[in-house]
């Protein structure tokens, strides 16, 4: 582990600190007129999910922790844990479904997703960006309503309910923004 100092920390970077590992969410740096400069961090506990608000002066010491990136594929859901498997060693693990929150209807079978792993131990999934969904319903288009940047409700195949253009109607594939939960493009 890497030894960084208070001020050098970024948003994602995953820190050593008062016995867990805590991801960096929001950090914002200050410079008061009277002291020193200091970091104002809110962090992220990997196991368990808690949040910390920690100021982290320019003296400060971290140990900054690299987690090692897997590519794994998605298999089942089974009571609340997602079985993966990794696709040189065919070696599964369970991680708790609730680590993806609102991103877990977005999560296909087959999809292969990235798992962060700290030695042996499984601490996140990152799903891809864009994933493929059907639009299951939508209203019909008004007229009119096509000029301008206007946007009707959807229900996609996976449940979810997103805001798209006019255009689209109801059994089109489209292309949806994982993390943004929204519409990007036509399939």
């Amino acid at each position: 582990m890497a030894k960084i100092n208070g001020n050098e920390l970024k948003p994602g970077t995953i820190i050593d600190h008062d016995g867990g590992l805590w991801a960096a969410v929001k950090v914002n740096h200050v410079k008061p007129g009277k002291g020193g400069a200091f970091a104002q961090a809110e962090l992220k506990n990997l196991r368990d999910g808690r949040k910390l608000n920690e100021r982290f002066r320019s003296e400060d010491k971290v140990e900054q922790v690299e987690l090692e990136m897997k590519d794994q594929q998605f298999l089942y859901e089974n009571d609340g844990r997602l079985v993966f498997m990794d696709a040189e060693t065919y070696e599964q693990i369970e991680l708790d479904a609730d680590l993806l929150g609102d991103r877990r209807p977005f999560l296909q079978d087959g999809m292969t997703v990235s798992v962060q792993y700290y030695g042996e131990e499984p601490l996140n999934v990152t799903i891809p960006q864009k994933v493929q969904c059907r639009v299951v319903e939508t209203e019909p288009v008004q007229n009119g309503q096509t000029a301008s940047k206007s946007y009707k409700p959807a229900v996609l195949d996976n449940g979810v309910r997103i805001m798209v253009p006019p255009f689209i109607n109801a059994d089109e594939e489209i292309i949806v923004h994982t993390e943004l939960m929204e519409y990007s493009e036509r399939a």
